[in-house]
């Protein structure tokens, strides 16, 4: 903080004002003279030196994001509690304050090399249930326990990533990988991988004073001989897909030329069906028809024998006409016969 620094360098200032009045003033004394109130003078700087040292050393200014854990010669090495964020008063000299980051902290293992917090190759390599290597890059996003700095001082002493957050989280991720086959960890099982990643972890990280917000798994990467299967896997089915798509396409084409035939069958059917229906209602037609025409016929012939009966004459005139279908008028002498016999009706 700016009054820290300010009250350090003044402090600082007032002290090689002291050394060189005092320097100044044996000078003077190896000439027979002396300094006006020169014994003043040194006490006064002496005392706005003490007074400076005293309060930079006593005012400790802890940032928003920080914790201050007080190392001190009494309590025990050190105070319960910590310093919160703002202006602090420590006992100056005997108390010092180490401090710690409250915010979100990432650690990144990577195979790449400058993604990492480790320079080079910091990937995790572990062994699947069925001997697979596999290759796990991870980030791990925690933070310190506000409630427990003190804890988490006393623990690591200011190493909880070297101590708590790297091996342990190496451990854990091994530990999981062990207990699936390297295809589940390639297919279905990678979410169910994670969340038991994160799950140990966080019961690690609560023990040791830090809180897990996110367990990152960012990348798994197989070996090349897996890699190389992998991809024969795909290709073949790939070409078992085709054929499968070449024979539903067969299957279909077959399926709308049977349709085809189908309705070709039916319309011809349906044609049929009409024709001979046609036929029966022709027949049936021509067959009321002749019922008709017969019925007339036998009522006429009925009609005719009764006028025959009544009128005699009338089949005279029948068989004259029959006779002599181009003879209008026969002249006949009344006391001659007729040529010939002339019909007669009979009951």
């Amino acid at each position: 903080m700016g009054l820290i620094s300010i009250l350090k360098f003044l402090s600082t200032l007032f002290w090689f004002g002291l050394i060189a009045l005092i320097g100044f003033g044996i000078y003077r004394s190896t000439q027979g003279k002396k300094i006006k109130n020169f014994k003043i003078l040194i006490i006064v700087l002496v005392v706005l030196a003490i007074i400076g040292s005293v309060l930079s050393a006593g005012l400790v200014f802890v940032e928003p994001t920080e914790l201050g854990v007080v190392i001190s010669i009494m309590n025990g090495g050190i105070r319960n509690e910590p310093l919160s964020p703002g202006l602090n008063w420590i006992i100056p000299f005997a108390e010092s304050v180490v401090t710690y980051p409250t915010e979100l902290q990432t650690y990144t293992m990577s195979i790449a090399t400058n993604e990492g917090n480790v320079v080079g190759d910091d990937s995790i390599q572990a062994r699947t249930s069925d001997g697979q290597i596999v290759v796990v890059d991870a980030s791990i996003i925690f933070q310190i326990d506000p409630t427990k700095a003190v804890d988490v001082h006393k623990k690591w002493k200011g190493e909880y990533i070297e101590k708590l957050i790297r091996p342990i989280s190496r451990g854990i991720i091994r530990d999981a990988v062990s207990q699936y086959g390297v295809e589940e960890i390639y297919s279905t099982k990678r979410i169910e991988l994670k969340n038991m990643i994160t799950s140990e972890m966080e019961k690690e990280f609560t023990d040791g004073g830090l809180i897990l917000s996110n367990f990152i798994l960012r990348n798994i990467t197989f070996s090349d001989e897996y890699n190389a299967s992998v991809e024969a896997k795909q290709i073949a089915e790939q070409q078992a897909q085709q054929a499968k798509f070449v024979v539903e396409t067969k299957k279909q084409e077959a399926e709308q030329a049977r349709q085809t035939a189908q309705g070709t069958a039916d319309a011809v059917v349906i044609a049929a069906e009409a024709d001979a229906q046609a036929l029966i209602i022709n027949a049936q037609a021509q067959a009321e028809a002749r019922k008709i025409e017969a019925e007339a016929e036998a009522t006429a012939l009925k009609l005719l024998g009764d006028a025959l009966r009544n009128n005699p004459d009338v089949m005279t005139l029948e068989y004259i006409d029959k006779i002599a279908p181009n003879i209008d008028v026969m002249m006949i002498p009344s006391d001659n016969p007729y040529i010939l016999d002339v019909p007669t009706p009979q009951d």
